[in-house]
């Protein structure tokens, strides 16, 4: 196979790869990214700007895309503090393979769509 090594790398039985691929892959997280592209925002413009995230799913999501280096968290000492989270560089990185994943999504819709509906049909 082309690609079985690919899953073994690390030595962990391709462990740690599957837990990077979980996490780029939520839909949150390609949600959160591509509206981060557009510029630094605050929790509550992430929120609103999100439609139906929730405020701990969003929070679980920042939190772990901050852990892996992905997204900054830049706490200003005002009152009330303002905070703010942008895309650094590697979390800018995924911008072109999460379009180019989006964009074979758009162009496959209606096969897709067609192929589900055959699916359930024949299922009766």
């Amino acid at each position: 196979m082309e690609y079985e090594h690919t899953c073994m790398i690390r030595g962990d039985g391709g462990k740690t790869l599957r837990a990077i691929l979980d996490q780029i892959c939520n839909k949150w997280t390609l949600l959160i990214v591509a509206t981060l592209e557009q510029g630094t925002l605050r929790f509550s413009d992430l929120h609103h700007r999100i439609p139906g995230i929730s405020q701990r799913m969003l929070t679980l999501t920042l939190r772990n895309l901050e852990r892996d280096g992905l997204v900054s968290r830049t706490i200003y000492a005002e009152v009330p503090p303002r905070v703010e989270y942008a895309l650094t560089p590697i979390g800018e990185s995924l911008i072109p393979p999460a379009l180019a994943l989006a964009s074979w999504a758009i162009d496959h819709v209606p096969q897709i769509e067609e192929n589900r509906t055959r699916f359930l049909y024949d299922r009766r």
